[in-house]
């Protein structure tokens, strides 16, 4: 299924730690695997920015992995590693986060000049420049609880937080970029030539980009962790899933990131290639326009949940390859409320749901209310969609066709999609998906300070409740009582219905076996890829 839009908060569970060491740069990683050979992967669509901070898609952020750095990371076990910081002090009231930063880490150099070090001042540029009101992030939302940043020396910068928030030190994974970077150094947009050719101090650097997106990374062979043992990789966009998954059998690319699941029985019965699931915390949703008068009821929103057989297209078209959901969280999340049901496929209690809000047929079948029919547009970016999304729109479109709603689908090219949706807010209703990571924070979806041109509350949801809730979340130190606060967000978002939320799948990522050591990150899936190899004698 197409990757569209997704939020990527990075919030585990740890134990707060104190001083940790790390271990010193190194040249190489001595660890007798060899370096050499390409990694060509196959995307399902292009990416728009290749920066951190702009970025509001999965195939962006991919990259970000590759080419940046935070002061933590996550490691394969899921714990708080040190990155740009090599140990860091916590107070003992929670308030104030000292991180020790490590010397001689290099920027990627830019053509024609030599590379420049890595400093403090690069942490406070970061911060100053994400949380700059002109700046549009979906991380803002995540960073409020930052009181301020001082820089104590260069290789030493003091975080005090508002107020002693759960696992912050996870927030501290957020990349960083560097002062000299942005050719604006006080706020970034989508227009700075930096988003499209950053440059990082992660074990990959950008090379080129050409017209169509293909995107050539190369390794870092000053990466403070050791060099990255592949050569290259290669990110090649693709309009058809169909397409990628026949590149990848006739050799053209070496991995799908994520697998048609439509197409898992073909690879799985060849021998070349290694199927490895990934649990994703991520669900697909049909999002609407709540600044349409004919959707601003939520009874129309919910008769359209109503007449949506979910569990027909999840068998039909996913092999039934995921579960059916019915609230803002992704199931296996610890913040998804159980109680909370989908609602039934049932198209007779769509009608009267409509009814009720004073919609009845006219003279063409179709609903209308005070003279005005009940008229959509459903916008799908690409216009060589995949069969999957074809067949998920189109039977939407019957669905809703069979209780008198008129759905027209317009196919749109990629970059005019997301601005039709994120800037120009000109939609009826798009088919979306979002991954978050355990911390379930859906505050830049549903909170009404989020409505705005390339925020992700793009269908201007608005409720007091949800935004007092949203705030209430946040600020209690109470791990059970923000599940209790999420469960009542669950069950009122279910009752809202802002999306139409369909189903999580279960995904799947595709390779040649002659990649080795591939452990994939949940939530991003490039982050341990600087220790992949290729075997010498498999290298070309």
């Amino acid at each position: 299924m197409k990757t569209l839009p997704r939020i990527v908060p990075l919030i585990l569970t740890l134990t707060v730690l104190t001083t940790i060491p790390a271990a010193s740069p190194a040249a190489s990683k001595n660890d007798g695997r060899p370096d050499g050979g390409t990694l060509a992967y196959g995307e399902y669509g292009r990416p728009a920015t290749l920066d951190p901070i702009t970025s509001n898609e999965m195939i962006s952020l991919r990259i970000t992995e590759l080419v940046f750095n935070g002061l933590v990371g996550i490691d394969e076990k899921q714990a708080i590693v040190p990155e740009l910081a090599e140990r860091w002090e916590v107070s003992q009231d929670g308030r104030t986060y000292t991180f020790f930063l490590r010397k001689g880490v290099r920027w990627h150099p830019r053509d024609g000049e030599a590379p420049r070090l890595f400093t403090a001042d690069d942490v406070l540029f970061t911060h100053n420049i994400m949380m700059h009101p002109k700046t549009i992030t979906p991380l803002k939302v995540r960073y409020e609880f930052i009181e301020k940043v001082e820089k104590l020396d260069d290789s030493t910068v003091r975080f005090t937080l508002k107020r002693p928030i759960l696992n912050a030190l996870a927030k501290f994974s957020f990349k960083v970029i560097p002062a000299h970077g942005p050719a604006n150094p006080q706020y970034l947009t989508r227009e700075d030539p930096f988003v499209r050719n950053p440059i990082g101090t992660g074990p990959y650097i950008v090379k080129s980009i050409s017209a169509d997106r293909e995107i050539v990374l190369m390794a870092n062979e000053d990466y403070f962790k050791g060099r990255p043992h592949i050569n290259k990789f290669l990110s090649k966009p693709f309009a058809d899933q169909n397409i990628m998954t026949q590149a990848m059998m006739f050799n053209a690319i070496d991995m799908l990131v994520l697998v048609n699941p439509r197409d898992l029985p073909e690879l799985q019965g060849d021998r070349r290639f290694v199927l490895q699931p990934y649990n994703a915390l991520s669900y697909a949703f049909f999002g609407y326009n709540l600044r349409s008068p004919l959707l601003a009821d939520k009874r129309v929103r919910r008769a359209f949940t109503h007449a949506v057989n979910r569990k027909e297209m999840l068998d039909a078209f996913f092999n039934g390859q995921g579960t059916i959901i019915s609230g803002p969280f992704a199931p296996g999340s610890w913040a998804y409320n159980l109680d909370v049901q989908p609602l039934p496929y049932d198209p007779a209690k769509a009608v009267a749901l409509l009814n009720e809000a004073g919609f009845t047929p006219g003279p063409d079948g179709v609903m209308q209310k005070g003279g005005k029919p009940l008229a959509l547009s459903l916008k799908v970016p690409i216009e060589k969609e995949s069969e999957a999304v074809k067949r998920v729109v189109l039977a939407f479109q019957n669905y809703l066709k069979a209780i008198g709603v008129s759905v027209k689908v317009e196919f749109k090219e990629w970059q005019a999609w997301k601005d039709a949706v994120f800037a120009e807010h000109d939609f009826d209703v798009i088919l979306a998906s979002w991954v978050f990571d355990d911390s379930a924070d859906i505050s830049s979806l549903f909170h009404s300070a989020e409505i705005g041109p390339w925020k992700n509350n793009f269908g201007g949801y608005s409720n007091p409740e949800v935004d007092g809730l949203i705030v209430e979340s946040k600020l209690t130190l109470d791990h059970e009582k923000r599940r209790t606060i999420n469960r009542k967000l669950h069950a009122l978002l279910a009752e809202e219905a802002p999306y139409t939320f369909l189903w999580t799948l279960t995904n799947y990522s595709g390779y040649h076996k002659k990649l080795r050591r591939v452990a994939i990150h949940p939530y991003k899936f490039f982050s341990f890829a600087d220790e992949w190899f290729i075997p010498a004698a498999e290298q070309k």
